[in-house]
């Protein structure tokens, strides 16, 4: 069933949540450990996923979560709340408010409801299947691309490509204009899209957390989410990812990536 109106304002209750256990810690004193991958969690990581895991366990006991730091609850629940406090901690860390905590509710394997809030600058984008994606509130569009060449793409960092994707990223750098690329920026570049600001993200190395919230936000606003063969995101989907603001350069983009751009 899709996500109802109940399900939204629990949404954005967690989003409230998460930001009011992040925003005191941000560009103030917190501690930092590296997870087994390396990858760097923070104090307002586990702080954030704590307020939101607390509300659902006593709200929505039989609903399943799957949280990047505290793992997963039920995980034979038909629904499940898919958690990333921040997406972008090493933004977070270098004091850059362009990371964001994702919420997303799937349902048998397929994103239903997704936020993204970056509660420094107090925006948040919220999708929903079926309804039209709102940024703060209100309706907004991803912005038409008539060709690629003039396309803005954007992609957190290069150095998460490897092997063939180096050269599949390349293929698809090299088919948008020259210097319209921006590096940075985690789930708040797909906010970008759906506002109608960025027209491509391009990223390899997604995990569900990463990416769940993603796809009803762009989709809302009228845009495209895709693994690099076009086909839809899911639970099993690989983590190699494409955002399009403007569905028609679909094919554009997949011939760029398969190294069969035209000259």
């Amino acid at each position: 069933m899709p996500a109802s109106a109940s399900d939204l304002a629990l949404a954005n209750r967690l989003a409230d949540a998460a930001g009011e256990a992040i925003r005191p810690l941000f560009r103030g004193t917190w501690t930092a450990e590296r997870k087994p991958d390396a990858s760097f969690v923070t104090e307002a990581d586990r702080a954030a996923e704590e307020a939101m895991r607390a509300i659902i366990e006593a709200e929505r006991p039989d609903d399943g979560i799957i949280g990047e730091e505290y793992g997963n609850r039920n995980p034979g629940a038909a629904r499940q709340w898919v958690l990333d406090p921040i997406d972008g901690t090493t933004s977070f860390i270098a004091g850059r408010p362009i990371f964001g905590t994702l919420i997303a509710l799937m349902e048998g394997g397929w994103p239903m409801l997704g936020v993204i809030d970056q509660p420094v600058l107090r925006e948040r984008w919220v999708g929903r299947v079926g309804h039209a994606t709102t940024f703060n509130g209100a309706p907004v569009r991803c912005a038409p691309c008539p060709d690629l060449a003039d396309a803005v793409l954007g992609t957190t960092s290069p150095h998460a490509f490897s092997g063939e994707q180096v050269d599949a990223f390349m293929g698809l750098a090299k088919a948008v204009a020259e210097r319209k690329i921006i590096y940075g920026g985690d789930c708040y570049n797909y906010g970008l899209v759906a506002s109608g600001h960025l027209d491509v993200v391009c990223e390899a190395g997604l995990k569900l957390h990463d990416f769940a919230a993603l796809v009803p936000v762009v989709e809302g606003a009228g845009g495209t989410m895709c693994d690099w063969q076009g086909e839809p995101l899911n639970a099993d989907s690989t983590g190699e990812v494409v955002a399009l603001g403007d569905s028609a350069r679909l094919e554009d983009v997949l011939e760029a990536l398969a190294g069969h751009a035209h000259d």
